[in-house]
């Protein structure tokens, strides 16, 4: 019984540092997904997207050139509930003309602690780098008495907004845009959870076959203390 006790106990560890070693592989696979949508090569967004366009997958994250003009700085907008470094704060939103017509995309100019007067926006055309994000879902509304919104949420704003806007917003990265704002932390990269599913099956897997060799473990153990007991007559 005792070899048996020691086999069980060898394929117990196999099976669980197998698991956990396919566990990592599939959230390295994760975390390589997440890199490589950081690293697409920035394009102009002119030619890349329109405001009659959707927002598609293909633009998620994407790092773009944005040439064009500021809206007045009365039409910005604060966007509250932003946390970086570890505060609560919030967006700086201006529209932003595109070409020569009243497309306008919203972009996000920087972040602040807390809502102040809204700064002037840069006058003329201006060319800024930044990243895409597809607008919020949710059931957020404009106050427009103190024009703050809880979330990007493009249908709302668009009843404030005299524009066509874009159906998604982009982050600023250029700080000579952010009128002495922090620059804003665009949000996480998403990735789904079936990038590397393969490696995540395989790691259940070895735990599933661990948990059968402890029942055959516990069963054959079981047999053997019942077949050395007497009988009874």
């Amino acid at each position: 019984m005792l070899g048996l006790h020691l086999f069980a106990v060898v394929v117990l560890v196999a099976c669980i540092l197998a698991g956990l070693w396919q566990l990592g592989v599939y959230d390295s696979r994760q975390e390589h997904e997440r890199a490589e949508s950081h690293q697409v090569a920035r394009v102009p967004l002119t030619g890349l997207w329109s405001a009659d366009q959707p927002f598609s997958g293909r633009l998620n994250h994407r790092p773009v050139t944005i040439e064009g003009r500021f809206a007045p700085a009365d039409e910005q907008v604060w966007v509250t509930g932003k946390r970086q470094n570890g505060q609560v704060g919030v967006w700086l939103l201006a529209p932003m003309f595109i070409g020569s017509g009243h497309d306008a995309l919203l972009v996000v100019r920087g972040w602040a602690p807390s809502a102040t007067t809204v700064p002037a926006v840069p006058t003329g055309q201006v060319t800024i780098n930044a990243v895409l994000e597809p607008g919020d879902v949710g059931g957020a509304s404009f106050d427009p008495t103190t024009r703050k919104i809880g979330s990007v949420r493009i249908p709302a704003l668009t009843n404030e907004l005299p524009y066509d806007l874009y159906s998604g917003y982009a982050v600023s990265s250029t700080a000579s845009a952010s009128a002495g704002l922090d620059l804003a932390t665009p949000p996480p990269v998403g990735v789904s959870w079936t990038v590397g599913l393969r490696n995540l099956a395989y790691a259940l897997q070895w735990w599933v076959f661990g948990g059968f060799a402890i029942f055959m473990w516990w069963r054959i153990v079981t047999d053997s203390v019942a077949a050395s007991r007497p009988q009874v007559a």
